[in-house]
């Protein structure tokens, strides 16, 4: 029988803290919630390697995101305890399961039905009560609950909606996975009154979410 306790004390040691994630609520955080739960039954045996792993049907696309890329994610969103938080494309629910532990309240995003259903299931049977699963497109955000402190955009995008930004509160920070593969890099977004800055966190591969695909160009 696999120890899932010690599988996750050694994602912890092995690559959270030597992929520099040096905040301790992260790390406790993602030592305390079981990431076997929001996985498919096929995966639990490798729900702690250091990938990818799917969550959804095949041609989804949709996976949980690498442990260190994940917990880098949060140490750049330097969420306090006191904050509301965004998580766009909630998945099966693990980031709103870890946040959870960081933040007051998660507004977990969802706009696929069999997700979102899994996600609640789980989230209710580990006593998780500041976190709640919504549905609707993910390019939208959720606007009726915000503003927020915090948004995480729980995969890549190659293009990310102004509208995600606008439900930022004044010094909110939106972060996310800009482009794919190689390319692709993790950033940092902070509100300031009107203005929107930006900087570069880190490379980062991750699993593209469904509607941030950039549009097709036209090329004479």
């Amino acid at each position: 029988m696999t120890d899932y306790s010690q599988s996750r004390r050694k994602m912890v040691d092995n690559q959270l803290r030597t992929n520099d994630v040096t905040d301790h609520r992260i790390l406790d955080a993602m030592e305390a919630v079981p990431r076997e739960r929001f996985v498919p039954a096929s995966k639990k045996a490798v729900a702690y390697i250091d990938e990818d792993l799917p969550i959804g049907p095949a041609d989804s696309g949709r996976a949980l995101m690498k442990p260190h890329i994940f917990a880098k994610l949060l140490q750049m969103a330097d969420i306090k305890s006191d904050y509301v938080v965004l998580v766009v494309g909630a998945g099966t629910g693990y980031s709103a399961a870890v946040i959870s532990k960081l933040a007051a309240s998660v507004v977990a995003l969802e706009e696929n039905e069999d997700l979102a259903k899994s996600a609640t299931e789980v989230l209710v049977d580990l006593g998780i009560e500041n976190a709640v699963v919504v549905e609707g497109p993910l390019v939208e955000g959720y606007a009726s609950e915000g503003p927020y402190d915090v948004i995480v955009v729980d995969g890549a995008v190659e293009t990310l909606p102004d509208v995600l930004v606008e439900q930022l509160k004044s010094d909110g920070r939106l972060v996310v996975v800009e482009g794919q593969g190689g390319a692709g890099t993790a950033r940092v977004y902070q509100k300031s009154g009107d203005a929107v800055s930006s900087r570069f966190g880190f490379n980062a591969s991750v699993s593209l979410l469904p509607g941030f695909a950039k549009a097709e160009e036209f090329v004479f």
